[in-house]
């Protein structure tokens, strides 16, 4: 759990610190490109945080499994876009293979609440 938080306190803190590749995926019907990304950033900071709480694990979990489940669009994106998403040097198996993690990542943060 105390991994599961770092993991995504860092992931949201890069949406600050190194946005590009963020903002790149973003599909273009996907209105506000740079608040979208600065917003899965603040939620992935506040729902990493949340999860060090016990009070807060539950909650924060399952908020984190619907910012997952936000993101799905962008994966899809680079993708089917590599080129306009800038990850035509990211092997397809790696691009593709985002869609999945998402899976793996969602249940450990399921593992995550039975830990509240």
């Amino acid at each position: 759990m105390v991994l599961a938080a770092i993991f995504y306190v860092v992931a949201g803190a890069l949406h600050f610190l190194k946005p590009e590749p963020y903002l790149r995926i973003m599909p273009p019907y996907i209105p506000w490109h740079a608040t979208m990304v600065r917003a899965s950033g603040v939620f992935e900071i506040l729902g990493g945080l949340g999860l060090l709480v016990s009070e807060t694990r539950k909650a924060s979990s399952w908020g984190l499994i619907a910012l997952l489940v936000a993101v799905v669009p962008a994966n899809i994106y680079m993708a089917t876009h590599p080129i306009d998403a800038g990850a035509v040097a990211i092997a397809p198996v790696l691009r593709w293979g985002r869609l999945p993690l998402q899976v793996f990542l969602a249940l450990w943060l399921l593992w995550c609440t039975r830990l509240a």
